[in-house]
């Protein structure tokens, strides 16, 4: 694939993979890549501007303060005059400050001030990649649109072995080449629900089931990285809506419904919402107010519409695929199971909810996929990586839908 007219901003950081970044601009120059290049103090240490300037064919930027184009404003167009920003590598030190919107020096300046994606390529240390620390600020970064290669398991500079090598440049090559072409599912309207439903008890109590929506959030930036049209239906949630996708907030079960029938037709539905099975049959119009000494008051309860049962029911406007979540605390390969075969969906994704586990609020999500042919465990995986592999599996499904 050429990237002939595309502009990629590529920032070096000091880590001992800076070397590759050589090699890295050389390959997408051949592409026809326009390349301004960034190296910060560290990453000046670890190769020579006059290298970069060379292979790039430009002035490799390093000061802030040496950037005196447009008033003192270069940092500005430099960052949103391109089309892609490469961090590569990505060190620990640098994603923190991305994290926390520190812009201290000319690399985090241009990544705050940019409106553009950003691709990181992550190195460092084994340890340092594995602190809870780091993989929090990887978090952070990915659920504001930070896209992500590698890294990589191996040999590592300090002499240790374990994940934390930058991947390789023909890796990263391609994820840009994949950042720029039209995904495997282009073209694909995709639904997706997420997060809790609350169903009104009076003006200001209600019932509703625990979810943080981070997963069912993640599974939707991540059909949009591939190119998927995405409607997110999300209950009440604290955290960000995706980039890329439309978001449609929704409070009660009948609601999510509602949005989500009127989002057909779609190739693809995935409920990932943690619905309330029931909602307070009359509602109080005024809020019920507590009497001292008095009894609680009853409440009578009915079931919530079905909304997995029902896309998976739509008849002609049903979607080709249509995969449900089955939050268990016990047996939860026969409740899977059960439900798979009740709901008439194609997948469920089976996930431990019990307090040992640490999935609800947490970062990491421990699933196996139910379908017809069996059940596939997937080992404790980031709620990111999750959605990253049930997309590739919807982009192969959809392909044999087809």
């Amino acid at each position: 694939m050429t990237l002939a007219g595309r502009r990629i901003l590529l920032i070096i950081a000091g880590g001992i993979a800076a070397y590759k970044s050589l090699d890295l601009i050389r390959r997408l120059r051949e592409k026809g890549a326009e390349l301004p290049c960034v190296l910060t103090a560290g990453g000046a240490r670890f190769i020579t501007p006059l290298s970069v300037a060379a292979l790039s064919g430009q002035p490799a930027h390093e000061d802030l303060f040496s950037l005196t184009d447009d008033f003192g404003m270069a940092h500005i167009s430099l960052s949103r005059q391109a089309d892609l920003l490469v961090v590569a590598p990505a060190t620990a030190d640098l994603m923190a400050k991305m994290a926390a919107g520190l812009a201290d020096d000319l690399a985090s300046t241009l990544l705050l001030a940019s409106d553009k994606p950003i691709l990181l390529a992550p190195s460092m240390n084994l340890m340092m990649w594995r602190h809870p620390a780091t993989q929090a600020n990887l978090q952070l970064l990915r659920s504001r649109g930070a896209l992500q290669v590698g890294p990589g398991a191996g040999d590592l500079a300090c002499g240790e072995v374990g994940d934390g090598r930058m991947a390789e440049v023909a890796e990263i090559v391609a994820a840009i080449e994949g950042h720029f072409s039209a995904g495997p599912l282009s073209g694909v309207r995709a639904l997706v629900t997420s997060g809790p439903t609350f169903e009104p008890i009076d003006p200001v109590r209600f019932i509703g089931n625990r979810s943080s929506g981070k997963q069912g959030h993640a599974i939707a930036r991540a059909l949009a990285r591939q190119g998927a049209a995405v409607t997110l239906i999300s209950g009440p949630v604290s955290i960000a809506d995706p980039p890329g996708v439309t978001t449609v907030k929704v409070e009660t079960a009948a609601q999510m419904l509602d949005a989500a029938l009127a989002a057909l037709p779609v190739e693809v539905a995935v409920c990932a919402a943690a619905v309330a099975d029931w909602r307070v049959a009359r509602p109080a119009a005024e809020k019920t107010k507590k009497v001292a000494g008095g009894t609680p008051p009853s409440l009578v309860l009915e079931a919530n519409p079905d909304i997995l049962a029902t896309l998976a029911a739509a008849g002609p406007r049903r979607p080709r695929l249509v995969i449900g979540f089955a939050a268990e605390t016990e047996q939860l390969l026969d409740h899977a199971r059960a439900k798979l075969a009740r709901k008439g969906c194609d997948l469920i994704l089976a996930n431990d909810v019990s307090a040992a586990a640490g999935t609800f609020g947490g970062d990491a999500n421990t699933v196996h996929l139910v379908g017809p042919d069996g059940v596939e465990p997937w080992l404790p995986l980031s709620k990111d990586e999750v959605a990253d592999r049930l997309v590739q599996r919807i982009a192969v499904g959809l392909r044999g839908a087809r």
